[in-house]
């Protein structure tokens, strides 16, 4: 029979999804048959599977470290911000509905439903499953309806390990508050704790455990020490971007407020020779940048006004005049165009907006997404890429007759005559190095990272630091038979 074990938070971003992660790699490399499970994410970073949908892109990276393709059941409901307070749902892989908070809460019955259905695929070919969490159990107000934390766990028949984050301090309280504020059924389903980023000697901390345990009644699985290669591995937000200031090429990325599928900066931070420059709003872009990479956005009007109510407008108009570069990426790719044009509404009210007008190709919004897997080529280099397409909208005009790469056999991307601003609906370019060598040469800099091979490395490092800081015998020892 197959076991299972979730890994909840005491709050956001304690690490759960890397220990997800290094935890699939461990039990892997232990011969078990591993698929990671995250009932519902919230995120526009998603990953297009090979079964023609996408999920929360630290669910693929958990996939790769256990040896899988990603797929859809691995995160059955993915919430995808498009304003403050509404999302786009995706339920098993495909875009259900967009939902104010309200209407979503009113889902989850069915939505909890969905999600069993993909755990109970996933179980047919798993030895363990692990099960990451979202956000923190104690938000006891979010508890009715809950299948991201303790609904599911209670639904499924899943135990559960509480991790706290000792780096933002309070871990003490974090973890025996979570069991105070619990009912005594849910906190009956934690059968252990764990510690994470603890910088330092880990035996200052002794006195920690023992207090916890004594309190909760929870074993300790362990300290684990911050993960210093952690910026290595594929970044879930955008703030996470590594990279090495003053170095080399400079590449400048506007912080959209809808930024998503951002993937295509991690290889370009992993180059000791290439600064990523997070430009937050409020500040211009950079005089000195030599690239200015325009990302993906989950709603390209909004972030076009947003962009221009920044200045950054002006200041791309100032970067092109001292001789700079230019790459939109999806979203990214249909601002720099005439217009862009939304006549069904998709975005918000139907409406046509004029683009940054860098290429001459014209968008118009589509109710379609098209999400596909793409083996393409580098036309001026000839490097193979492979990458991904995760978009509404279609583009044309007059400098898509300049297509720079080759998607499936047909042309693909546009340029400017000056070769200075190009536009492309293809994630993960820069994750092939020969493209990445070659375009970087254009701007007077070089790749050196094999970097792939530096992922799957910093994966099995990850997996060795878990060995050597928690008890991963008794971790799975605590894995319940589902």
């Amino acid at each position: 029979m197959p076991r299972s074990i979730m890994i909840q938070g005491a709050g956001s971003n304690v690490g759960k999804s890397m220990l997800v992660a290094g935890l699939a790699r461990a039990y892997t490399r232990r011969g078990l048959n591993v698929a990671p499970f995250k009932p519902q994410n919230m995120s526009n970073n998603a990953a297009v599977t090979s079964d023609g949908g996408e999920i929360g892109r630290a669910q693929a990276l958990q996939a790769r470290a256990a040896g899988r393709a990603p797929h859809t059941d691995m995160n059955p409901v993915l919430l995808k911000p498009e304003t403050e307070t509404g999302a786009q749902v995706i339920v098993q892989g495909q875009r259900r509905a967009s939902l104010e908070a309200r209407a979503f809460g009113q889902a989850k019955p069915e939505l909890l439903r969905a999600v069993l259905e993909s755990f109970g695929r996933l179980k047919a070919g798993a030895d363990l499953i692990l099960v990451e969490g979202a956000g923190s159990p104690a938000e006891t107000n979010l508890r009715t309806g809950d299948i991201a934390n303790m609904g599911f766990a209670e639904a499924a028949g899943v135990p559960v390990v509480l991790v706290g984050d000792i780096d933002r301090g309070g871990v003490i309280a974090q973890l025996v508050g979570t069991q105070a504020v619990l009912s005594g059924e849910d906190a009956a389903r934690i059968k252990a704790f764990a510690i994470n980023k603890f910088r330092g000697d880990v035996r200052l901390f002794d006195g920690g455990l023992k207090d916890i345990e004594a309190r909760t009644g929870w074993p300790s699985l362990g300290v684990v020490p911050w993960f210093d290669q952690a910026w290595r591995l594929p970044a879930e937000d955008v703030l996470d971007i590594a990279s090495s200031p003053g170095a080399g090429v400079k590449v400048a990325v506007p912080q959209l407020s809808r930024i998503a599928n951002f993937d295509d900066l991690d290889p370009l931070s992993a180059e000791p020779g290439v600064t990523v420059e997070i430009v937050p709003p409020g500040r211009a872009l950079p005089g000195d940048a030599d690239l200015v990479l325009i990302p993906g956005s989950k709603s390209t009007i909004a972030d076009l006004a947003f962009f221009r109510a920044q200045g950054w407008d002006v200041d791309l108009t100032a970067h092109l005049r001292r001789g700079g570069h230019i790459l939109g990426i999806c979203g990214g790719y249909q601002m720099l165009g005439q217009e862009v044009a939304d006549p069904e509404g998709i975005e918000g009210p139907a409406q046509t907006v004029p683009g940054l007008g860098l290429l001459e190709v014209r968008t118009v919004m589509r109710p379609a997404k098209r999400l596909t897997l793409s083996e393409a080529r580098y036309l001026p280099s000839g490097d193979a890429v492979s990458g991904y397409e995760i978009h509404i909208g279609e583009t044309d005009g007059a400098d898509c007759a300049r297509a720079w790469l080759e998607v499936g056999g047909a042309p693909h991307g546009a340029a400017r005559a000056d070769g200075r601003v190009l536009g492309c609906y293809l994630h993960g370019l820069f994750s092939a190095d020969g493209f990445r060598q070659a375009y970087l040469q254009r701007l007077g800099g070089q790749a050196v990272i094999g970097y792939e091979q530096a992922v799957e490395e910093t994966l099995d490092a990850l997996a060795d630091h878990l060995e050597r800081h928690m008890d991963l015998d008794r971790l799975l020892a605590l894995s319940a038979e589902v």
